[in-house]
């Protein structure tokens, strides 16, 4: 008996895993990079996918013209799938929360570690026995995986107006240049947007409110750089602009010091990129999510 009731567990949790992985697949149109969101080998997810296809006798996928397209079948599956997991990940998160305040796992989505840093260490401080993990992103993936319930709290630069989310501003920084100290910009005490025309530009991927701020600043320059070169995280872009790749622009608070960079700022009118604190309205009182929000605002005052 007890060996059987282990066994449906463990089908239960198979089956789990091959809806998300079709999910993924179905929503990002890519085994890549449904493995990529998933944290899975992309022959894992395939083979998910395959077993589920094999034993239900169904075909979820076709191959046209060497690209991955969702067949009838699957498209019908989609909307219950996406609600069943939907419904799975609130549950797994009201129980996560449903625990003493003192104990349990608090999930934060965060573009920019430096704004609520000083938060999760006042929280940890006073709770030590929650585990707070941080997982980075852009803004939109931030406010995607609040939705989803894949994480408890998310900050992102877009001002977001859904009124599902409640929305606290964290801080606002200007944009500035970051370019290597040997660069013929780095003695400059300020750089004039046209002075990056002859340039390799580093940008992050489509989807960063940073890129989105730099594309529009160089469209009212009408200015073009020599290269774009894209890489998708500040850690990657601040290396490469270390190994003289290029230059790029940051938020000013995200250009931390190193001996080989130089911050310098931007002439003309520079945006300020925001910083917000998101979380789920219906979640605000959550045992472990209020106390963050409390936290965040008297950091305002």
């Amino acid at each position: 008996m007890v060996k059987s009731g282990h066994r449906f567990l463990e089908d239960l949790v198979m089956f789990a895993t091959q809806l998300k992985s079709f999910f993924w697949v179905a929503r990002l149109g890519s085994i890549t990079q449904a493995a990529r969101q998933l944290r899975l080998s992309q022959p894992t997810v395939t083979a998910q996918i395959k077993a589920l296809e094999e034993q239900y006798e169904v075909e979820l996928f076709t191959r046209q013209s060497g690209r991955l397209a969702i067949t009838d079948a699957g498209l019908k599956l989609l909307p219950g799938v996406e609600k069943l997991l939907l419904q799975s990940a609130q549950i797994e998160s009201a129980l996560r929360q449903s625990g003493h305040v003192n104990q349990g796992q608090l999930r934060i989505g965060a573009t920019a570690p430096y704004y609520v840093l000083d938060i999760v260490k006042r929280y940890q401080q006073q709770y030590a026995l929650v585990e707070v993990s941080i997982v980075n992103g852009n803004s939109r993936q931030m406010i995607q995986a609040l939705a989803e319930y894949q994480v408890d709290l998310a900050t992102s630069s877009h001002l977001d107006t859904d009124p599902r989310l409640l929305r606290l501003e964290l801080g606002r920084d200007p944009l500035a240049l970051v370019v290597h100290r040997q660069h013929a910009l780095a003695g400059q005490r300020s750089v004039a947007i046209k002075d990056l025309a002859k340039n390799t530009l580093i940008l992050r991927e489509r989807g960063s409110m940073t890129r989105q701020m730099t594309e529009q600043m160089l469209e009212a320059a009408q200015v073009s750089p020599h290269r774009i070169l894209e890489i998708a995280s500040r850690e990657s872009i601040r290396e490469a602009v270390i190994r003289q790749m290029g230059i790029s622009i940051f938020a000013r608070h995200e250009a931390s010091a190193h001996p080989d960079l130089v911050v310098l700022d931007l002439e003309g009118e520079v945006p300020c990129l925001p910083e917000y604190l998101y979380c789920l309205r219906e979640r605000r009182d959550a045992q472990l999510i209020q106390p963050f929000l409390q936290m965040a605002e008297s950091r305002k005052n």
